[in-house]
């Protein structure tokens, strides 16, 4: 008998152990979405908030994770946490806010992805920019900023995130054990914050 190995990362597992870890207390979903990504706060129509990544790719899950899991109380109750964006084609300085602006997400990012086991890339997303972009020296900032984040500590949300993930794709955990360690990390740090 041949058994199919299942794929090891589906947006399934990764959209069970979000809404496990935080739909119940936050009130918040990742949720699979069209081109763009795109944070909503809870509405009458839909009484969650919305963690929307574009067109089903892994990453970009773990990029939108990031964003919430850094975006502070008042942040999450506007669309988009409130925060600009310019699409492709930015200047120089333009470019230089937006990878200002992308550091600490993007090096949670590069630890949620390495938690689950895979390879993380760097996101400069100045593809069509009249500038010449140092991927290089990005990508360096934003390994810097992971390092301090695991010297001085994760974000409270990040942390049991990071937890949950680590427990399922590297320790071999059920979703339901990681979803359970996320939860309790999570209430341990509630109760001495």
């Amino acid at each position: 008998m041949v058994i199919e190995e299942q794929e090891r990362w589906t947006l399934g597992d990764i959209m069970a152990l979000f809404d496990g870890v935080f739909a119940a207390h936050y009130q918040t979903r990742l949720i699979k979405g069209g081109d763009e990504p795109l944070y909503r706060p809870a509405t009458d129509q839909t009484p969650y908030h919305q963690v929307i990544f574009a067109r089903g790719y892994f990453a970009s899950a773990l990029h939108e994770i990031s964003h919430w899991c850094i975006a502070g109380k008042e942040r999450r109750l506007l669309e988009d946490y409130g925060y600009w964006y310019l699409p492709d084609g930015r200047n120089a300085q333009e470019q230089q806010a937006f990878e200002n602006a992308e550091i600490a997400p993007q090096a949670l990012e590069q630890l949620f992805t390495q938690a689950c086991g895979r390879t993380f890339h760097v996101s400069v997303d100045n593809l069509g920019g009249e500038v010449e972009v140092d991927r290089d020296a990005f990508a360096q900032r934003v390994a810097a900023r992971a390092q301090r984040y695991l010297a001085e500590g994760l974000p409270q949300r990040a942390n049991a995130f990071y937890l949950a993930l680590a427990r399922y794709y590297q320790q071999g955990d059920t979703l339901e054990q990681a979803i359970a360690a996320g939860r309790a990390l999570l209430a341990a740090t509630e109760v001495s914050a």
